[in-house]
């Protein structure tokens, strides 16, 4: 399996290096690097679903050894990472697919090209890497190709923006990461995952880590208060980049504080009420911003951050089961949140995807100048239509099943008369979910119902048309593993058996049963009830077959003679209630102008906001407060090279007196 993944990574690289070096003189060229990346990631995709059963059996392969004792190429794959690896592949399978035809003609093709397989292999390095070293290489690895790809439009001042910003929180997250594990080398004398892994961690040590470790990979899982780059980056990015950083590269800070979960246990309650508490504030939060945004893009990723807190609370709902000794509790939970961790990957995947079916075909990603795209676009249309319903966690639909797992948790947490404390968590989990999950219902109307239907409010919405095969193929492999997924859950159920042992060895055995009799069962009734709606459907076609036809008519108009897309609901007029009841939070703004003469001409203009007050209340003014008390620093970096080779060289002597002295 290790062989397998690490060949893997090494192709796509020598890909992207291929396409980087060929040019592309020849309008084929720009899709043969795509499409040979989506063959490779499916064919390991395949083989690693078929081989699922070797998950349970640790494998390290050590590449090199340097002279450094710190430095040994070695890579392994465990459940944990073989688990992270299969959206990676399924993704990157997909997104290269959509990046043939999506990039078709563009001048940059062969620079984007080289920097998504970086991307894709760079992630694959993390999840394979077993040293400290090669760990951090290939998070750089991961996080520079990444920024490349945000600020692939350099003529946009947004962009760039965006892209700085994003290179800002990531590399702050890679100082702290730096500090756990230099931590965990002062504790272990190693800096080699599988000495970290045997070693006996105290409490304190083990409170500081977990802190460490929440800070440098919560900054590139993007739940509050990180998820500020989210916004900004994914729609600055490619769509098909969009949707593999949305959905597996913040997932990449999940793995890490699962890793190092691993690593440090046994767990700690207030490890779990902390990710709980995260989760219930990114969860709420993330989707009442998504509500209030006007582009598709940004919606999408601050539904991201909804997720990422979905995630954090089924895996706070496990580590505090374990606290408590309520093995069930923690079984439902852990599985909750890394089946929506898979889910995700998949919905919101197809759902970034179909966004940038949208704004290539109609140039604009602002959803108040969209509608009635479902005429013209009947074939993607309804792969979108599926991923909202599976964002919204629907019935038959992936999204569902993993949600529901998290209920039970929750709602078991929340009946234990025995532990009141326990209880309180369960019932504020329940309730959280119960609104984030309603909020999501209203957000998904208002992303699909206001871009596909009704009329186009627009000259480009009225002159959009469908996308290329290889986008449309895409976006439909990703529909029906949503649909496929969310009805036949007993088929995925074997994949997550292994992960979930990390974290409960005992009497896991018997509760993992419990899962599995409770996925069938709610499979079971998934499928007879999708029959039963399709028989009905059947019986209902074959009873109207040869009856009159009704004929069309216009409907009443409401006394407008003259109908006018205008009049139609927007995106903001549709999610005003709700900005409006949570205008606080929101820190909600609107402005209406109005023309007061007896014959008011068309010069009424209303517009709305809402605004990530963590952004512009928080870091902005601390970071304009550093820049301001760092200011007098500005001599030292004068851009005089014989300067800079002064304070190298001081430097290199303060350390030899430091050490001879010591």
């Amino acid at each position: 399996m290790i062989q397998l993944l690490t060949i893997y990574g090494l192709l796509v690289v020598a890909t992207g290096i291929t396409s980087l070096v060929a040019g592309t003189r020849h309008n084929a060229m720009q899709k043969i690097p795509g499409r040979t990346i989506a063959l490779l990631s499916l064919l390991c995709a395949v083989a690693l679903i078929v081989m699922h059963g070797e998950w349970g059996h640790t494998r390290t392969l050590t590449l090199f050894k340097w002279g450094l004792p710190f430095a040994s190429g070695a890579f392994g794959c465990d459940p944990l990472s073989c688990f992270f690896m299969l959206p990676l592949l399924i993704l990157a399978a997909c997104c290269s697919l959509y990046g043939s035809g999506y990039l078709h003609g563009h001048r940059s093709g062969r620079l984007q090209w080289f920097f998504l397989a970086l991307l894709i292999s760079g992630m694959t390095g993390v999840l394979l890497a077993r040293n400290a070293l090669f760990f951090i290489i290939a998070w750089e690895i991961m996080s520079l190709s990444s920024f490349f790809l945000v600020i692939n439009d350099k003529e946009s001042e947004a962009s760039l923006k965006a892209g700085w910003i994003y290179f800002i929180a990531a590399h702050i997250g890679t100082a702290f990461m730096l500090l756990l594990f230099f931590k965990f080398s002062s504790l272990t004398g190693s800096f080699d995952f599988s000495a970290w892994e045997a070693a006996t961690i105290g409490d304190s040590a083990a409170d500081a880590l977990f802190i460490l470790a929440l800070v440098a990979f919560g900054l590139k899982a993007g739940f509050i208060p990180f998820h500020v780059w989210l916004p900004m980056a994914h729609p600055a990015a490619p769509s098909h980049v969009s949707a593999l950083m949305s959905g597996i590269m913040i997932k990449m800070g999940i793995y890490g504080i699962l890793r190092i979960l691993v690593m440090i246990a046994p767990f700690h309650l207030w490890w779990g009420v902390l990710l709980i508490g995260i989760g219930c504030v990114s969860g709420i939060l993330g989707v009442l911003f998504a509500i209030g945004q006007h582009d598709i893009k940004r919606m999408l990723a601050y539904s991201s951050v909804e997720n990422i807190g979905i995630i954090l609370l089924g895996l706070g709902l496990g580590i505090t089961g374990l606290s408590y000794g309520r093995t069930s509790i923690a079984l439902f939970g852990f599985a909750g949140g890394l089946l929506h961790l898979l889910n995700h990957s998949l919905f919101k995947g197809l759902l970034f995807l179909g966004a940038g079916a949208v704004i290539r075909q109609t140039g604009t990603g602002a959803i108040d100048r969209m509608g009635g795209l479902l005429k013209r676009m009947p074939k993607t249309g309804p792969a979108i239509l599926i991923g909202s319903a599976a964002i919204c966690g629907m019935p038959f639909f992936n999204g569902f099943i993993s949600e529901i797992m998290i209920y039970v948790a929750s709602i078991e947490s929340a009946v234990m008369e025995s532990s009141p404390a326990l209880g309180l968590i369960g019932l504020c989990v329940t309730l959280s979910l119960a609104l984030i999950g309603g909020l999501a219902v209203a957000c998904f109307t208002n992303f699909f119902g206001i871009q596909f239907l009704g009329e186009p409010r627009s000259d480009e919405a009225r002159q959009s048309k469908e996308v290329p095969l290889s986008m449309r193929l895409a976006l439909w492999s990703l529909a029906i593993l949503c649909l496929a997924t969310g009805i036949c859950m007993p088929v995925v159920l074997p994949l997550l058996k292994s992960p979930l042992s990390l974290f409960i060895s005992q009497g896991g055995a018997a509760e993992y049963e419990k899962i599995a009799s409770f996925t069938m069962t709610t499979s079971a009734i998934l499928l007879v009830c999708a029959a039963f709606f399709l028989v009905a459907a059947c019986t209902l076609q074959l009873l109207c077959r040869g009856k009159k036809q009704v004929n069309d008519e216009p409907t009443w108009d409401c006394g407008y003679a003259l109908a006018d897309p205008s009049i139609q609901y927007s995106g903001s007029s549709f999610g005003a209630p709700i900005v409006n009841f949570f205008g606080k939070s929101l820190s909600a703004d609107k402005s209406i102008v109005k023309d007061s003469s007896c014959f008011p001409q068309k010069n009424w203009s209303f517009s709305s906001s809402v605004d990530d007050w963590f952004l512009s209340g928080f870091f902005t003014p601390v970071a304009k407060c550093t820049g301001r008390l760092f200011s007098f620093l500005e001599w030292f970096q004068n851009g005089k090279t014989e300067h800079y080779i002064l304070y190298i060289t001081l430097a290199v002597l303060g350390l030899i007196v430091w050490k001879f002295f010591r």
